[in-house]
């Protein structure tokens, strides 16, 4: 058995579902891509994201002295089915006000599985290669572009919303590397692509994929829910539905994901309500109950005052006079930020109550954003009551 099956075969055991390898030369096509939507302004939001950073996570044997190798490995999340597809909102909320978080987000924290998983590969390395190797590894925590090693390693082929796509197992993995001082056999790019399809981008609601293998970050759900601080633009809250934490929608329609392995991996696998969260009892949330009821799980990045803001948009999008309450207090909240998409949201509800709540903050309130959006609230829910 060759080398580079024996190191295939070691990654496979260890829970890994693809493994492709491929070279330590510069990724140029995609450093010239990334850079380019670094200067379009694409990437703002993110100020760490920078040409710098680029140039760094495009180029192997700047991230490790002496690179010959990036060993690319993947792992299935798709551990269950979605609850809400094919379920109306009604239906979804019939009972319960319930949101939605993106699937990779339902188990434990990816980076730690993972690299652990990583350390002992490579701890495992010398077995195979029959001498020490240097090694440097990642899970999306550091400067390496991990979709374009991925995608010259043979592992899947670059969707146009991004997303590597993977024969087996769609887009619905977790993409780790392996660089490393040995030189082994690459394999090949696969030779598929996504076609006339075009459903990601005239399916995302608020426009992010603005041509095929562009996103514009500043309009992504995911973004807005997870790595933005402070206040969501207004004229994208409406956009954004239910999604509590991160989107699949562009995902969720792919014809590739339609029919995909089933992954087995315990430690993604659904928990508590994960998939479909209850919202109210969100917005009741101490700091340490917050960080209990996420440890270990990618949700804590949002961090508390971000998933409450989060709430009270998908609250308003989903137009149930039953959050009223809840929103109500969500007004006096320690946070301006979780106040002020309170206040947005009872004007998306509208009624009476949610209007009196709202004249009773615009009598209390001290901060002129918020106050400036409650004002605005209170005409849309004047509106609704006329």
């Amino acid at each position: 058995m060759s080398v580079e099956s024996q190191i295939k075969d070691s990654a496979l055991g260890l829970g890994f579902d693809l493994v492709g390898i491929t070279t330590a030369e510069p990724f140029e096509r995609d450093e010239q891509a990334a850079s380019q939507r670094v200067r379009d302004g694409l990437m703002d939001g993110l100020p760490w994201y920078n040409l710098e950073r680029v140039h760094r996570m495009n180029r192997p044997l700047v991230l490790l002295e002496g690179a010959r190798s990036v060993i690319s490995l993947a792992v299935s999340y798709n551990t269950s089915s979605d609850a809400s597809v094919g379920k109306s909102r009604n239906e979804q909320t019939s009972a319960r006000l319930t949101g939605k978080i993106a699937r990779y987000a339902r188990g434990d924290d990816y980076h730690k599985v993972i690299k652990k998983r990583l350390r002992t590969f490579v701890d495992g390395l010398p077995d195979i290669l029959g001498h020490a190797a240097s090694a440097r590894v990642f899970v999306d925590d550091g400067p390496m572009n991990d979709r374009a090693a991925a995608e010259r390693a043979g592992v899947g082929w670059f969707g146009k919303n991004t997303n590597i796509l993977t024969p087996s197992h769609g887009s619905w993995v977790f993409l780790a590397q392996v660089i490393t001082d040995v030189g082994l056999r690459p394999d090949a790019p696969l030779k598929k692509t996504c076609g006339n399809c075009v459903r990601c981008i005239d399916d995302c609601p608020t426009g992010a994929i603005v041509a095929p293998y562009v996103l514009d970050n500043r309009r992504c759900i995911s973004y807005l829910t997870i790595e933005l601080r402070g206040v969501i633009p207004r004229e994208l809250r409406p956009l954004m539905g239910d999604w509590a934490f991160g989107c699949d929608i562009c995902q969720d329609v792919c014809p590739v994901n339609r029919k995909t392995a089933t992954g087995f991996d315990p430690a993604f696998q659904k928990r508590h309500d994960f998939d479909a969260p209850e919202l109210l009892p969100l917005l009741e949330l101490g700091d340490e109950e917050f960080r209990e009821r996420f440890r270990n799980s990618p949700i804590k990045r949002a961090k508390r005052v971000g998933l409450q803001r989060n709430v009270c948009v998908a609250l308003g999008n989903l137009g149930d006079a039953r959050a009223v309450p809840a929103l109500s207090k969500a007004l006096v909240h320690d946070d301006l930020v979780v106040r002020l998409h309170a206040a947005w949201a009872l004007g998306r509800i509208g009624g009476e109550v949610a209007l009196g709540h709202l004249k009773f903050a615009s009598e209390h309130e001290t901060d002129t954003e918020v106050m400036a959006e409650v004002e605005l609230s209170i005409t849309e829910s004047e509106s609704s009551v006329r």
